[in-house]
């Protein structure tokens, strides 16, 4: 197959196995430190989408994305869940009530979110039946107070199914024998695990009509309505824009950017920064190519200047060098993106099975809001890592090959 003369030799000159050892070992070292670089941006990259991924299905799939709430207890809230769905953003409507409290068992306790639901509807807006480990939601029968809660909960207050919690309401009750805490005791019917550990640990669910008699409202009264929206990223406007609709002097809307927004916006920006650091440990193994091209022409001055008095060009001395430059980079790049998506395909099974063999886990769910490490492989990041590193090998290349067609022919042969 017929090929190009400065296509020929600069291939040839990256095998480099006549003279100089030294400068092939070289070569080596920079595909392999630039095939380094693309994995581990292609790894950390494709963790930071998973943490991104689970954030918007698991974590967000649990809270609400967002909330019509009113100051008042809402009687006629099937009334206003018809007037929410003309929204065509608006995909689920259901109602629910909220308690913040304290659990207690056996002298344990820990803080709770009791959320009251409807769990023919809570279906619609949540995914929280995926995660159920043991019962179900449907045991949430009104009048009986179960409750269900997560499996960090269970731990923390050694409970179990059918064990009776107390929950001590943030009220008194004023008797003549005093102020009183209001308590109320719930049976534990299911139990979650989301891996989240604010969700594992204090989150508590139970059907509305009991909490609504702990509010002592009615049993048809609720606090406000959970929205579900064909794109959470519209819930804000377009809560607002609901609120306003049903009138802005008796109802408000929250949405999940008040609540869990600031930590979504962190692993955005975190991945944009580590992504920005880890291209510049990509740039300094491309660059690594300058040093290896340098030492090249210093080794190859003999061969320049024989192939210029040939009659080869200075552009075709240039353009030799940045072929040799470009392999290595295309090689380089090669390995590193199909390792680097074998390893991202892997990591989270590889980060697992090491938790067990050693006893710790890398990810608390007290500190993180997972308790495990998503790995989410993502083509343009894999796309964009490659065109990256396939850019700087090739600026790599300029400069020493500008100096290889600087060479003089008389110059590099005086001492030959």
């Amino acid at each position: 197959m017929f090929r190009p003369l400065f296509v020929f030799i600069g291939t040839r000159y990256t095998r480099a196995k006549r003279r100089n050892h030294f400068v092939s070992f070289i070569s080596l070292t920079s595909m392999i430190g630039l095939a380094l670089g693309v994995v581990v941006m292609i790894v950390v990259l494709s963790v930071m989408n998973g943490f991104d991924h689970e954030m918007r299905t698991r974590v967000l799939g649990m809270v609400p994305h967002a909330t019509i709430e009113s100051s008042e207890a809402i009687s006629d809230w099937q009334r206003l869940a018809t007037k929410v769905k003309q929204n065509p953003q608006v995909t689920a409507v259901a109602p629910f009530t909220q308690m913040q409290g304290l659990l207690t068992n056996n002298g344990k306790v820990s803080k709770v979110l009791l959320n009251a639901i409807d769990p023919a509807l809570e279906r619609q807006v949540s995914i929280i039946d995926n995660f159920m480990t043991q019962g179900k939601l449907d045991d949430l029968v009104p009048g009986e107070f179960g409750i269900v809660i997560g499996d960090k909960a269970a731990a923390k207050l050694g409970a179990a199914v059918g064990d009776k919690l107390t929950f001590v309401a943030p009220e008194v009750t004023v008797t003549p024998a005093g102020m009183f805490p209001r308590m109320k005791r719930f049976t534990v019917v299911g139990i979650f695990h989301v891996g989240a550990g604010e969700l594992d640990g204090y989150l508590g669910i139970t059907n509305l009509q009991d909490l609504a008699r702990l509010h002592r409202w009615k049993p048809d009264q609720v606090q406000g309505l959970r929205l579900k929206f064909d794109d959470l990223f519209q819930a804000p406007r377009t809560a607002w824009t609901i609120a306003r609709d049903l009138g802005e002097d008796r109802y408000y809307a929250r949405d999940w950017t008040r609540t869990h927004g600031n930590l979504y916006q962190a692993i955005r920006m975190e991945k944009a920064m580590i992504g920005l650091l880890l291209l510049l440990i990509v740039a300094v193994a491309a660059f690594n190519i300058i040093s290896t091209l340098v030492m090249v022409v210093n080794d190859k001055k003999g061969d320049i200047a024989i192939l210029r008095t040939l009659g080869a060009t200075p552009g075709t001395i240039m353009r030799t060098f940045m072929v040799q430059g470009t392999v290595i980079g295309v090689v380089g790049t090669a390995i590193g993106a199909v390792v680097g998506i074998f390893a991202a395909l892997n990591v989270s099974a590889a980060i697992a099975a090491l938790e067990g063999l050693i006893g710790h886990k890398f990810l608390n769910a007290d500190v993180y809001f997972i308790d495990y490490l998503p790995s989410q492989v993502q083509s343009q990041d894999v796309v964009m890592v490659c065109c990256a590193a396939l850019v700087l090998s090739f600026l790599a290349t300029l400069y020493p090959a500008w100096r290889a067609a600087r060479t003089q022919p008389a110059e590099a042969l005086r001492y030959e």
